[in-house]
């Protein structure tokens, strides 16, 4: 299985494996890829807000 891998400077990486820890997250990547998903889901909300507004303003809501 392929593994993707990105890059972060170290002092950033350093405080990520901090507060990782200090939340209780398993792991620095655990930590990153829930911030990650937290993210996407904002998105996702407003883009199916805006689509919502868009039907509605077009009279199919």
């Amino acid at each position: 299985m392929f593994t993707p891998k990105i890059r972060i400077e170290p002092v950033l990486l350093e405080r990520a494996r901090k507060r990782a820890e200090e939340l209780g997250y398993g792991s620095v990547e655990e930590y990153v890829a829930h911030l990650v998903e937290l993210d996407l889901q904002k998105l996702t909300t407003a883009e199916d807000a805006a689509v919502e507004d868009r039907l509605r303003g077009l009279g199919y809501l």
